[in-house]
């Protein structure tokens, strides 16, 4: 008879007794075909129930290393022919990840800093979610996102970007990468779909894996050029009028007129205004949205949160024409939201009680006083025949030009040696051969202010020495 000493503790006494046969069948204790006692006695021997035994047998089988046979009792297995759960963890097939950059100090640095995200605000909303929402939270809500989330993000575009919108209008989703992937599908796969050079990489990846014929238009010092637009043929602009990335220029008024007027000459042209990062802008009146000028219904407008709160929240969003959100639910609303019903719900009341508001309210004035200090550090270590900030309105980036005969190449080489971490505007230029311009990115609203001073001096040692 078998016989183990079982203890109650944290492990259930199925599980102990299950680990105590597994081993005298790996260790050749318990033979090939070898007869184990039945559940009854078995408990009985131990001082256990039988539904004890019978769990511990259960997880057995389901392993392969016993088997029943009816009416007859349980019989052990021929273990030795089955992988070990050690033989499989020690398979390697080469499969490689792709490697994590480490800077002693990157200039370009996109980690939020934890003192600045509301913790303790979000941690209440998620609370309160699960005590208000508990019959919702089970429901699966619509394709386009729950409704509260939709009202609140409306409300929030009215009082802060003075646009007039239908919470219907807006589509929620897990990114703007997912919601990249809707509106291809929405505004199809024939276009040419065309982005802004120097712009952002990725979007091009994006749009060439979904199968799209995306093209690269220039840009000047007031952003993307309808001419262009024109000699790509394009039907589908995607830009960032607010803050272009990575200039960081502002497209003004009069250039936002001459796009929509672009849009207006066929009806299968669409503008896609990434307004990323509005919510910062540090001098003067915001310029209104080409969403908000808009009298042909020919903008989607997409925004995220990932800038706003952090960038591992990742719920975005799109404001819809009319004619493209009635197609949206026509064609594309089985798709279900790829935002989990909870975050929604407590992300809508952090909105709606005005803690989002007041946390912009404190990031801006956080930021502003932040990026004074970088500058004047800038300032202070470099002369203006060096180094010159060029600083948009909005935005929470700026560009350096930094006034060197090294290419742009030489300049990141030089301090990679030193641990330094440095992005290029020519690192954004998608053409085959990008041209060096001297422009460096300083994401100044994640930068380590207490590291940034020893990391200037060691760029102006490396450039200027």
């Amino acid at each position: 008879m078998l016989t183990y000493h079982l203890k109650k503790g944290p492990n259930p006494l199925y599980q102990q007794l299950y680990q105590a046969i597994k081993s005298d069948i790996i260790a050749g204790k318990l033979v090939n075909k070898e007869k184990l006692p039945s559940k009854r006695s078995l408990a009985r021997n131990l001082g256990v129930s039988t539904i004890t035994v019978e769990n511990a047998y259960d997880q057995l089988i389901i392993e392969g290393l016993v088997y029943s046979q009816e009416k007859r009792g349980y019989y052990v297995n021929d273990w030795q022919g089955l992988p070990s759960l050690k033989e499989r963890e020690k398979v390697d097939h080469h499969i490689r990840l792709p490697e994590e950059e480490h800077f002693t100090f990157n200039f370009s640095e996109k980690q939020s800093q934890l003192d600045s995200f509301p913790f303790s605000i979000m941690n209440r909303m998620m609370h309160d979610t699960i005590a208000n929402y508990q019959a919702d939270l089970l429901k699966p809500p619509l394709g386009g996102g729950v409704a509260a989330l939709r009202e609140a993000i409306a409300s929030h575009l009215a009082s802060f970007r003075g646009m007039a919108v239908d919470p219907k209008q807006i589509i929620v989703g897990a990114g703007t990468e997912y919601l990249y992937g809707l509106l291809i599908q929405l505004l199809g796969r024939d276009k040419i779909y065309c982005i802004e050079n120097p712009g952002y990489p990725k979007l091009r990846q994006i749009y060439t894996k979904q199968g799209v014929d995306c093209r690269l238009a220039g840009i000047d010092d007031q952003g993307l050029r309808v001419e262009a637009l024109e000699k790509q043929q394009a039907q589908i602009a995607h830009l960032n009028p607010t803050h272009h990335f990575p200039t960081g220029t502002t497209m003004p008024v009069s250039r936002r007129y001459q796009l929509l007027a672009w849009t207006s000459e066929a009806s299968d042209r669409y503008l896609i205004e990434d307004d990323y990062d509005s919510e910062f802008r540090f001098h003067g009146k915001p310029l209104p949205t080409l969403q908000s000028i808009d009298a042909s219904a020919k903008v989607i407008y997409l925004n995220t949160f990932s800038k706003s709160l952090a960038p591992t929240i990742r719920i975005s969003y799109m404001v819809l024409p009319a004619q493209l959100a009635n197609q949206f639910y026509r064609d594309l609303s089985f798709y279900s939201c790829t935002v989990s019903t909870f975050e929604q719900y407590s992300l809508a009341q952090f909105i709606q009680e005005g803690y989002f508001e007041k946390h912009i309210n404190r990031m801006r004035r956080h930021y502003s006083k932040k990026r004074e200090k970088v500058t004047q550090l800038i300032k202070e270590h470099f002369s203006t025949d060096q180094c010159q900030i060029i600083e948009g309105e909005t935005g929470l980036h700026l560009v350096l030009k930094l006034q060197t005969s090294l290419s742009d190449g030489e300049v990141k080489d030089r301090l990679l040696k030193q641990g330094i971490g440095i992005k290029s505007v020519s690192d954004y230029d998608m053409e085959p051969v990008a041209k060096s311009r001297q422009l460096f990115l300083l994401n100044d609203a994640a930068v380590d202010l207490s590291k940034l001073q020893e990391a200037l001096a060691i760029v102006k040692t490396e450039l200027f020495s």
